[in-house]
């Protein structure tokens, strides 16, 4: 019997994914896995227990142990929005791992919440190499185009309050909104949003600064150069600005 596997991040794609699968195959065999980071929101993990309760279920929590920063400190690299080592050693790893263990290629499939556009579809081809010898499969993605606020919406209608970073206006539901893969933008909108969790990135920044030398998460680009710009800078910038 085919065992279904949701990679559940906690977003509303993986949700709706896994809402998706539950109505095409029912739950009987399916699993939501998710990877505990050490760092994410407060109410990802509501959220995520109000989808898995409203399909019967319960979620699947594997763990590295480590946050983002410990990683960057073992690695001896800072990630940033090229290259971002946290995502391989708190999520695709651990998640690996338990399929290895308890999900044999042969008899599984692995379900990714690829949201409808574009630009998503375009990393399907990688995602499903990743995942080899798994099979994969990208509901959403099979779907007609939807915009992040229908997916909301769609969990809305369910009873589902959708997670506090998106109504707070951030584009993805992971790191507390201080994800080192995010531009600029995201980064201000935390300052003027969650001012204490950027505190918390910069301080972290800031030790590992220490650790690697000149490194940043951010580049400043402006002139035609491009420079490491650190979290205290641009928050200076910000609040000069201001």
């Amino acid at each position: 019997m085919t065992q279904h596997v949701v990679q559940f991040s906690g977003g509303v794609g993986s949700a709706v994914t896994a809402l998706r699968v539950a109505e095409r195959l029912g739950t009987r065999n399916m699993t939501l896995l998710i990877a505990d980071t050490r760092a994410e929101d407060p109410d990802l993990w509501r959220f995520s227990d109000d989808v898995a309760r409203l399909l019967g279920l319960e979620l699947t929590v594997v763990r590295d142990g480590r946050d983002p920063w410990e990683v960057f400190a073992d690695q001896r690299f800072l990630g940033n929005d090229r290259l971002a080592p946290c995502t391989f050693f708190l999520k695709q790893k651990p998640c690996r791992d338990w399929m290895a263990e308890h999900a044999p290629p042969e008899g599984t499939i692995a379900y990714v919440g690829i949201e409808p556009n574009d630009r998503d579809r375009r990393r399907i081809p990688a995602i499903a190499r990743n995942w080899q010898p798994w099979q994969t499969e990208f509901p959403l993605a099979d779907g007609p185009d939807a915009t992040k606020d229908q997916l909301l919406d769609e969990v809305r209608a369910l009873g589902i309050r959708p997670p506090l970073l998106y109504e707070l206006g951030f584009q993805h539901n992971n790191c507390s909104g201080a994800c080192v893969r995010a531009g600029q933008r995201q980064w201000k909108h935390l300052l003027a949003t969650l001012p204490e969790r950027y505190s918390h990135a910069e301080a972290q920044e800031e030790q590992l600064r220490e650790l690697l030398g000149n490194v940043a998460i951010l580049r400043d680009r402006r002139g035609g150069t491009s420079r490491p710009l650190t979290l205290a800078e641009l928050r200076i910038r910000e609040q000069n600005v201001a």
